[in-house]
């Protein structure tokens, strides 16, 4: 496991392998483009898929938030629930990645930072 301290990760149900691959890989280019270009700076998922790059239509993202939509959520309750899910699968890529990232809460929104020291 690439995430220090080691910690349980959660499964995220209602999608198909194919867009759990997707998110996952999506997901680790945003990571390794964050650790480019910000080494030294903790990141949450926020950070990667929020902001500026809120809007997820068109990305593989997509499915986490109409996955809730189809459940019958509110926009804003669907919203919530597609950035925990989120914020799993990027635990899950983190914790499946060969380079370490240090885990830590900042309030409760979880924050990784890059350490080093891969092979």
């Amino acid at each position: 496991m690439a995430l220090v301290p080691p910690s349980d990760l959660r499964e995220v149900y209602g999608i198909t392998d194919e867009e759990r691959t997707l998110i996952k890989a999506y997901l680790q280019g945003s990571v390794y483009c964050w650790a480019k270009n910000c080494p030294e700076e903790p990141f949450a998922a926020r950070d990667l898929v929020g902001g500026e790059n809120f809007e997820w239509q068109g990305t593989p993202l997509y499915p986490l938030f109409e996955k809730h939509i189809d459940a019958g959520k509110s926009d804003d309750d669907a919203i919530e629930a597609a950035a925990k899910d989120l914020g799993w699968l990027l635990k899950s890529v983190l914790a499946e990645d060969k380079r370490h990232f240090r885990a830590d809460h900042d309030g409760l929104v979880a924050v990784y930072c890059w350490v080093g020291g891969e092979p």
